[in-house]
């Protein structure tokens, strides 16, 4: 039996990075809203303030650490499976991520410690600075992670040469012409994921009636975030559209299932594109829609999947039902948003059990987009690891066979199910024991974690006393 290397090679690094991707982009969120509850307990003395903090930092260490363990793959992927690409992109990739682990890694690294364990052993100005630390840490890490990606989107700033990309522009290339669009389209993807993940515990909390007033600021300050921000995003991803159009347009046409070039394009709500025969076998649409959306004009116009060879056409049916779920998504997102202002207004938002379970199930809502949303990226650019330049079958590691990249692929799942359910078990038993009641009384009773993850431990005593608890 013959197995294909190239194959399960895009198998293993989709893998690897869906898995890793719901880490980053949580976190993110999470290190600012960290930040934002350290600021407001410095400025208002509130201990629900610090109650959250504190339950949130010990979310933010269980996430932040799968999120390290997962992504240490990455970078040997790119030396065992992609090795061409590694060798030809080294001028431009290499120095790129190190610029990441310089910037961000060294500052996450030297106030993580201080954010996470530093409460009551250093003053509360200086937790302040190392939560803010933290938080820009993360945004500079997205930073170089997004603009290293979106330079394999749109390429810019170098030339080929012998088989090697050598770098003509640094800012050509870190500021290239996709990046702002998609830097900004995953910061917002980031607050999103954090509010409405912090909606969502909080909603339980007060389903079951714990810790009211902590839980009722934390969900009303979510809700008014996500206001905001799902409509914000909205905006964001269509001007992210925009800029695809104009360098990816095969990419737009696989996403809109558009398989000649047409004006007055409708804007397909149901097909079933059939790749071998360049058509879509069932559709349904809204006319004119499409062209509306992407071209600002409704006779504007929109290419067509066939101006492209078929071997340089994506998997349409991924790419198009990929960007229905994270579309869709987004419209459920801001459709929950504005209920939640009109309970607001009607003084219900608390006390509308539908509403608060509703906001249970949408905590993993943000998720499936987030994936939804990367699925579209990275697979509507097949077959071209560095768009328009090198295809993936250039970059493959020439020696590796089928079998090697078999087992591989069979031990990351292996492992990576095992980092999976111990953080889900971590964090099940964080979020079962909740805040604790009264922090002045256990200030002297509960022990100083000694290990990372031990910062999940609440003693016995402790966490009977928690109201709700049974």
């Amino acid at each position: 039996m013959e197995l294909d290397p190239l194959l399960l090679s895009r198998l293993q690094f989709a893998f690897v990075v869906s898995f890793h991707a719901i880490f980053p982009v949580f976190s993110i969120g999470i290190a600012s809203y960290l930040a934002l509850l350290n600021g407001l307990f410095y400025k208002t003395g509130n201990p629900a303030w610090e109650r959250l903090a504190i339950f949130w930092a010990k979310v933010f260490a269980v996430v932040f650490g799968m999120g390290v363990v997962s992504g240490i793959v990455m970078s040997f992927q790119f030396g065992t499976n992609w090795s061409n690409f590694s060798w030809a992109g080294s001028n431009v990739l290499g120095p790129m991520l190190s610029y990441e682990v310089v910037t961000a890694f060294f500052l996450e690294a030297a106030f993580l410690g201080v954010l996470l364990f530093g409460r009551g052993k250093v003053p509360q100005g200086v937790h302040l600075f190392a939560s803010l630390m933290v938080a820009l840490g993360t945004f500079i890490s997205v930073f170089w992670i997004i603009s290293a990606n979106s330079w394999m989107q749109t390429p810019a700033g170098v030339e080929m040469i012998n088989g090697r990309f050598e770098v003509t522009s640094w800012s050509a290339v870190i500021f290239n012409a996709s990046f702002p669009y998609r830097f900004s389209h995953m910061v917002l993807a980031s607050f999103l994921t954090g509010g409405f993940v912090v909606a969502g515990v909080s909603a339980w909390y007060l389903l079951i009636g714990r810790d009211v007033e902590a839980n009722r600021k934390a969900f009303s300050m979510c809700l008014w975030l996500l206001l905001v921000l799902a409509p914000a995003q909205a905006v964001v991803g269509d001007y992210h559209g925009l800029n695809t159009l104009e360098h990816q347009p095969t990419k737009v046409a696989a996403m809109e299932g558009n398989w000649e070039r047409q004006s007055n394009a409708p804007l397909l709500l149901f097909a079933w594109p059939d790749q071998d025969a360049q058509e879509n076998l069932v559709e349904f649409g809204i006319p004119g829609l499409a062209s509306l959306i992407l071209t600002h004009d409704v006779e504007g116009e929109i290419p067509g999947i066939s101006e492209a060879a078929p071997a340089e056409q994506p998997p349409v049916w991924m790419v198009f039902w990929s960007f229905r779920v994270m579309v869709g998504i987004g419209l459920v997102m801001i459709g929950v948003a504005i209920a939640g202002l009109w309970l607001r207004v009607r003084g219900r938002l608390y006390e509308s059990r539908g509403f608060l379970q509703l906001m249970r199930v949408m905590s993993i809502s943000p998720f499936v987009a987030v994936l939804a949303g990367w699925f579209v990226t990275e697979i509507g650019r097949a077959p071209w690891l560095v768009y328009g330049i090198m295809d993936q079958s250039e970059a493959l590691t020439p020696s590796l066979s089928g079998w090697m990249a078999l087992a591989t692929l069979l031990g990351y799942v292996a492992v990576y199910a095992v980092v999976f359910w111990v953080g889900v078990y971590y964090l099940t038993r964080v979020v079962r024991q909740g805040m604790l009641p009264d922090l002045e009384s256990h200030d002297d009773e509960v022990e100083r974690p000694m290990r990372p993850l031990s910062a999940t431990h609440v003693p016995l005593e402790d966490a009977a006393s928690q109201p709700g608890r049974s």
